[in-house]
């Protein structure tokens, strides 16, 4: 489902030029829960934007769901994306006058593709955000709004999840509300892949992969 093959991306500024990814390689099958873990700065982060079409890296082939997603132009990866791809980023990036109705609504934007709203209260209810339906950002605590940042990733029932630090900032509760989903989506069929710190969290994965100074990928 997930294929990374050699995988490098440098950042080049006036003054130097940092190597992020070190020809990195990963392979996830499709109902696999894979982590990746590392010391910050190690390249996680930059993995899974490459991973999610949303980092190209400068080179090295990234195949998700037998599809090289590089090889689209910019419009036809968006599309690809949003049929197929649910991203959890670390910081929510909720939009912060939309209630969390609306936001987890947004992704209907790029696939053009529209959900009942009782389907999408259904989903939004399932993590136990159904009392908080008309609030905004800035009235819901950290674990809301991760949950409700899941939930938006989850609306068209993509085949792979990708999540940067999913946990990093909850309570035990509702780190328990966030892998109980998780382990929903991967019953499911669904493919995941995790960047975690977390060692309770990396236990419930398959596999757990570890990546030191962009490279040296190993399990």
């Amino acid at each position: 489902m997930i294929q990374l093959k050699n995988i490098t991306k440098k950042y080049i500024t006036e003054n130097q030029t940092i190597l992020a990814l070190d020809e990195v390689s990963l392979n996830a099958e499709e109902g696999e829960f894979v982590v990746v873990s590392g010391a910050s700065g190690s390249g996680k982060t930059t993995l899974l934007l490459a991973a999610g079409g949303l980092l190209k890296p400068t080179s090295g082939k990234i195949i998700i769901n037998n599809v090289d997603i590089y090889d689209l132009t910019p419009e036809q990866r968006s599309v690809f994306r949003a049929n197929n791809i649910g991203f959890v980023f670390q910081q929510y990036h909720l939009i912060p006058y939309l209630t969390i109705l609306e936001n987890v609504k947004v992704p209907m934007l790029a696939n053009k593709f529209a959900i009942p709203d009782n389907e999408v209260i259904e989903l939004i209810d399932s993590l136990g955000l159904k009392d908080r339906l008309h609030h905004i950002p800035s009235e819901l605590s950290a674990g809301e709004k991760q949950r409700t940042a899941l939930a938006r990733a989850l609306l068209f029932n993509p085949k792979i999840l990708l999540a940067d630090e999913i946990t990093g900032n909850l309570d035990p509760v509702n780190i328990e509300i966030v892998m109980n989903c998780l382990a929903d989506f991967k019953s499911s069929g669904g493919t995941i892949l995790l960047v975690t710190h977390d060692m309770d969290v990396s236990k419930k994965a398959d596999r757990v992969i570890y990546l030191e100074m962009g490279k040296n990928l190993k399990n």
